[in-house]
């Protein structure tokens, strides 16, 4: 896997490279006179800097290739001290759980709105809040009903990545997978380590009938010779190495594959799930740490929020659609309606979530 770069004491984001252990970043403090320019050039649609007596250190637990930049531009606008754990989705979920009686974050922000909903059932998150934007429909599909999250963007859970030189006509069912011609040679990760990994379990158990049923096509696979990773990298390099040739994963990193190595493409089976980004903000925070933590979603979901989104990891985290009427998906990302997705209930899906991973630990990830 190749290394992390570092310029200017900032970790810089390889984009092949996943997140599978942490990096906690300060963005460095802004200049008077660079606040100015920037909250300026901003426009009235960022959110205004903060004074000088109110700015508590902003803390964000995150797990997106975006969330530095965001973090840093966000700092910039406001003048509020902001500063990134990054990590791996399940290790951003895990230490949000071991720190439930103490958290130590302002705002959580992952691809995943069923563990979102899992918190908010735990009451972890500050409800009644959904920033001042117009959402559009999709994004207005992904709100809770006591807006106890807040949806920033969204991505296909999971989409097949393929050599095309091998497999020119990709299977357009998830039952073709467990067909001959698929023996030995799919993979698919572990729903407990990969975040994006779980949709993709519920949305199987939701289109096949149940729980009992996804087990079911889930062990099918397995007989069928289908091997378990623990990232997308190591799919991919299981693919290069020709151990496999096709692989179930993320459609944004498999977009940002597709636009460096021309063999590989992106397909889409039917059924899909979508899976939002989603930011929620700590309920056991102060009330100036949870003002900030608003302004900051207020950022996220501005012009200048969603420029820097797209700018900060445009081969992974960056390829996806928006949920404001403000921001268009990046050129090369497909027209939505194109896509054969369905929508789960976080809620349902979520309170869920604990069982099915270990039941695939206990059963498949041997």
């Amino acid at each position: 896997m190749p290394s992390v770069r570092k310029k200017q004491g900032e970790a810089m984001r390889d984009p092949a490279a996943s997140r599978t252990s942490y990096r906690v970043r300060w963005a460095a403090p802004a200049t008077v006179a660079a606040l100015a320019l920037l909250a300026s050039a901003c426009g009235s649609s960022a959110p205004q800097a903060a004074s000088s007596t109110s700015k508590v250190p902003l803390v964000v637990y995150g797990a997106e290739g975006y969330d530095t930049a965001v973090a840093k531009a966000f700092q910039q606008a406001t003048g509020i001290p902001t500063s990134v754990y990054d990590a791996h989705t399940g290790i951003v979920v895990s230490k949000i759980v071991q720190e439930k009686n103490n958290p130590r974050w302002g705002v959580a922000w992952f691809d995943g709105d069923m563990a979102m909903a899992s918190f908010d059932q735990q009451g972890m998150l500050l409800k009644n809040y959904e920033p001042k934007v117009t959402f559009n429909p999709r994004g207005q599909q992904f709100i809770p009903k006591d807006q106890s999250y807040i949806p920033t963007g969204y991505t296909i859970a999971a989409a097949l990545l393929y050599n095309s030189a091998k497999l020119p006509n990709p299977p357009s069912t998830w039952n073709d997978l467990l067909g001959a011609s698929y023996k030995g040679k799919l993979g698919i990760l572990n729903p407990a380590i990969d975040g994006p990994a779980y949709p993709l379990m519920a949305g199987w158990a939701a289109q096949f009938g149940g729980v009992p049923q996804m087990e079911n096509y889930v062990s099918a696979l397995v007989k069928n010779g289908a091997k378990v990773y623990s990232a997308p990298d190591d799919e991919l390099n299981a693919i290069k190495q020709g151990a496999i040739d096709v692989a179930v994963a993320q459609n944004s990193y498999g977009m940002g594959v597709e636009r460096t190595q021309a063999t590989m493409k992106v397909g889409y089976p039917q059924s899909v799930t979508p899976v939002p980004s989603v930011l929620g903000i700590n309920a056991k925070a102060s009330a100036a740490i949870q003002a900030e933590a608003k302004q900051f979603a207020e950022f996220v979901l501005s012009p200048a929020g969603q420029q820097a989104m797209q700018a900060g990891d445009p081969h992974g985290d960056s390829l996806y659609w928006p949920v404001v009427n403000n921001a268009t998906a990046l050129p090369g990302v497909p027209a939505p309606e194109t896509i054969p997705a369905k929508i789960l209930d976080a809620y349902t899906w979520g309170s869920q979530e604990n069982t099915i991973n270990q039941w695939f630990t206990s059963n498949i990830a041997r």
